[in-house]
């Protein structure tokens, strides 16, 4: 049997007449850049995710870089009329185990990334280690809700308070998970979402989302996606061009109609991998908290000799993949923050071990049936 780990043609043929229609209605408009089907969707995604406003933009590592410029970190934004910078390197405490595009960002934006580690269960950022990290540079903390699970925003958020930092969420995993029935992108000053389209809700090609509660940071953002314009041909800010294409917004809009359906089949599937992994005690299934709705961007696997079984999984038809093999803080790019193996035991110790195997909605019973057969398999 061959089990990829994703498989966007299976979903596309499901709704490929509706976003054909969709698509086509844009380009008969020739709307096609930042038109009404972007606005729709952000009227969608403010609602889904109870936010007082949306706004769509190039990517989910361009909704980053915006919400960074908006909130001024790395840059008095005052002072970008006259090409002013802030005195020295403000800093954003992150997670050194998530895709590149976290820290790439906020160094981008001209802060510094400051790496904490990682609760063992979730993955996500270990609140205490992140107080740790707070020094008197520290200007904000950008929590990755990795595999779509939410991190600790309680802990997180009281640290921020009492610290008078900003929260920007890096939701890019997380559409429609849940923490104490509080939506993804509802909790800091700003959440991020990319609709890459391996994403559960994921575009044509790319786009991203910034969900904010403050109206005023709202109409921030939406000048800097448009190069800091007021109106055409004077800006109030250096921006850039960061606009959601029209076409990804309709594609877009049509999904949203299903995302709540995709999203209990998958976890429905994590549930039939669970059951039938619970005996094998060389693996560790993935820890979904009470207060949490988890929905299995990735379903991801502690597992002994990791390297080994995939190989075995591959040799077998089945398809898997690392996320992440080796941390942020000992990547070339960032040698210059100083960080050495050993830092980030936690981080380290999942770089080593962790699997993720297909979980998209299509997967049949049978498939994830034959997944966790193989996997037993090579263990006995």
């Amino acid at each position: 049997m061959q089990v990829p780990l994703l498989d966007l043609k299976a979903q596309y043929a499901t709704i490929r007449d509706e976003v054909v229609s969709a698509v086509t209605e844009v380009l008969e408009s020739q709307l096609v850049c930042n038109g009404p089907a972007v606005r729709e969707l952000e009227r969608q995604m403010a609602e889904y995710c109870q936010c007082a406003a949306a706004l769509g933009v190039s990517s989910g590592t361009d909704a980053l870089l915006v919400s960074l410029m908006a909130l001024g970190i790395g840059q008095d934004l005052p002072a970008c009329r006259t090409g002013g910078k802030c005195p020295g390197s403000p800093e954003v405490i992150t997670t050194p185990f998530t895709f590149f595009g976290t820290a790439g960002s906020i160094w981008r934006a001209g802060a510094k990334p400051v790496f904490a580690d990682i609760d063992p269960e979730t993955f996500n950022l270990d609140p205490a280690a992140v107080e740790r990290a707070i020094t008197g540079r520290t200007v904000a903390i950008m929590p990755v809700h990795l595999y779509g699970q939410v991190a600790e925003m309680d802990a997180l958020l009281d640290i921020a308070r009492r610290h008078g930092l900003k929260v920007i969420e890096d939701a890019a995993q997380a559409i429609g998970a849940q923490y104490k029935g509080k939506p993804a992108g509802a909790f800091g000053d700003c959440g991020c979402f990319s609709f890459y389209p391996t994403k559960n809700l994921g575009a044509m090609g790319d786009a991203g989302m910034i969900t904010t509660q403050d109206k005023d940071l709202a109409a921030r953002m939406e000048k800097l996606r448009n190069h800091g314009q007021s109106r055409q041909y004077f800006h109030d800010w250096v921006g850039g061009n960061f606009r959601m294409d029209s076409i990804q917004g309709a594609a877009l809009s049509v999904k949203m109609r299903y995302i709540e359906r995709w999203t209990e089949r998958r976890r429905a599937n994590a549930e039939r991998y669970n059951e039938l992994l619970a005996d094998v005690s060389q693996v560790v299934t993935p820890v979904a908290r009470p207060h949490c709705r988890h929905i299995y961007h990735q379903y991801v696997l502690r597992a002994e000799r990791r390297d080994e079984l995939q190989a075995h999984l591959k040799d077998r038809g089945v398809a898997s993949a690392v996320y992440y093999p080796l941390g942020l803080h000992l990547q070339d790019c960032f040698k210059g923050l100083g960080y050495r193996k050993g830092d980030f035991p936690q981080t380290e110790k999942a770089c080593d071990e962790v699997l993720a195997m297909p979980i998209y909605p299509e997967l049949t019973d049978a498939q994830i049936d034959y997944v966790a057969g193989q996997i037993a398999a090579f263990y006995a």
